[in-house]
Formats: structure tokens, sequence, C-alpha cells
């Protein structure tokens, strides 16, 4: 079966097609790319904006005020990491417990708190049972109470 006119007629019509294609193209929006540049503005914004050592000065001053007054905190920076301090909190009483925390500012708002160690007596104990994780529970709430007190510090 041909076509009225042969192959002839049709290739002009897929040629003006052609044609017509890449300005179709040129005139479509690129949301994608738009997309790009609203997150990276917004990552940009969302930075962690005071270095590590402010932070750790204003983390060895707030800290204290977040827990009960007898247990006892020291917050190092994380060499390791510059968005990141180490915390140890000394549990007051006979019980000698102490527990390293590491809080990683994962942006400008939000920490990530993460459970290192947990020693009785300077020795690694089972960080599994309920006491245990009762404290943990205690510790990180204090911990993310003093971000929380120091956002207008980090969030700048």
């Amino acid at each position: 079966m041909s076509l009225p006119g042969g192959s002839r007629a049709v290739k002009p019509l897929i040629y003006a097609v052609l044609a017509s294609f890449p300005d179709r193209i040129k005139r479509a929006p690129k949301p994608h790319i738009i997309r790009m540049e609203v997150v990276s503005q917004m990552s940009k914004r969302d930075e962690l904006s005071i270095n590590q050592q402010e932070l750790t000065a204003a983390w060895q001053r707030t800290l204290p005020d977040t827990m009960q007054k007898a247990d006892r905190a020291e917050v190092m920076a994380d060499e390791a990491d510059p968005k990141a301090l180490r915390v140890t909190i000394h549990t007051a009483g006979h019980q000698m417990y102490s527990f390293d925390f590491k809080v990683t500012y994962v942006d400008s708002r939000e920490i990530q708190t993460t459970l290192v160690d947990v020693e009785k007596d300077g020795k690694s104990i089972d960080e599994r049972t309920d006491i245990i994780q009762q404290l943990v529970e205690d510790y990180t709430r204090h911990i993310h109470e003093c971000a929380q007190a120091l956002h207008e510090l980090t969030h700048a």
C-alpha cells in the first residue's frame, strides 16, 4: 500500500514537526532547574552559622542549667566533625555512671544525639538495662533542651 503523493509527502511533514520541536523545548518551563535553585538557597540559609569554638563555649555555659544541679557535664568540640560536640555527663551519687554522647547539628535547627558509651566506675557497661535506658532518655532530653535554649545563637 502506498501513500498518496508517495513517500515524498511524508518527509516534509516529518521535517516540519522536527523543526518546530526545538522551539517548544526552548519555550517550555524548566521547573526542575528552578527547584534546584530554591533547594540550594534553602540549604545555604539553614547551615550552622556559628564556629565550633563559640558553639562549644555556649554549650558549656548552657547545658548545666538544663540538667539536675547534682549532675555534672563536660562539653568538648569533636575534632573529627566541625558540626559536632562531645558531651559527657557524670551522674550524681554513688552510682558513678558517665554517659558519652555525640551531638551533631544536622542543620541550624536540628540536632542528632548519639549515645557513644556508658561507664560505671570507669568501665564500659551494658546500656540496655532499664535504669540506663531511663537515664539516657533523661539526658537526651536535657541535651535537646540545651540546643533549644541556644536556638537564637545557632539559627542566626
